[in-house]
């Protein structure tokens, strides 16, 4: 079990899987730069993190709903989580969205697990499925918790509290992925990052520039 004080992010899970690099420059350097792709995703966002709730026949839905679990030590807000009927009890059911359309590898599956499994631990029971919704295809992933899931879920959470508590910035390694992040220009993927840590160049990029006005 965690302590309260020792818990990361349910987003870093995701920008984990996305890139480790990229998870180290926004968690711990705290470096962000947003582009066409994130700017979008923010607009997305902002519709369902208003709270509030709302309910439909045998459906109610709770939005930005807070997590947590002190097992996994991980935090973090739900978009949506909709309660569905059954018998005299409700049956919870997390929606994440996302701007884009589904992707390759198991990333936003990931972050919808550790939400469920959040969810799970507060509420003391067992969730079977969740969903995904991407905005460009307007369509919803239905998303199965199985134990092969859980296992990836449980094995990237630890692997970011390794990754917090070593305090290094992974060096970059250029590929397909790099084109459409929002932090290419800090991260320097294609310098084979000469300097490890985003803030130590852009230190020396500054003391450069100093030195030439002097």
């Amino acid at each position: 079990m965690y302590a309260e004080d020792e818990l990361v992010p349910i987003s870093a899970l995701q920008h984990f899987l996305f890139c480790e690099r990229q998870c180290a420059l926004i968690h711990l350097e705290r470096l962000w730069a947003e582009n066409r792709f994130t700017a979008e995703g923010r607009v997305l966002h902002n519709r369902v993190e208003r709270g509030g709730r709302e309910a439909r026949g045998n459906v109610r839905v709770e939005y930005s709903v807070l997590l947590k679990s002190l097992r996994l030590g991980i935090a973090g807000v739900a978009d949506a989580v909709e309660f569905h009927r059954e018998g005299d009890g409700w049956r919870p059911f997390p929606v994440e969205h996302k701007r884009g359309q589904p992707k390759i590898d198991c990333c936003d599956e990931v972050q919808l697990c550790a939400q469920a499994i959040c969810l799970e631990e507060m509420l003391d029971l067992r969730i079977g499925q969740g969903a995904l919704y991407y905005g460009k295809t307007r369509h919803r992933k239905d998303v199965e918790f199985n134990e092969a899931l859980r296992g990836e879920t449980e094995r990237i959470s630890l692997r970011v509290h390794q990754l917090f508590a070593a305090g290094i910035t992974p060096t970059a390694e250029y590929g397909p992925k790099c084109k459409s992040c929002s932090l290419r220009e800090l991260c320097l993927p294609q310098s084979r990052s000469r300097y490890s840590r985003a803030t130590n160049y852009l230190d020396r990029m500054i003391a450069s520039a100093v030195s030439e006005q002097d």
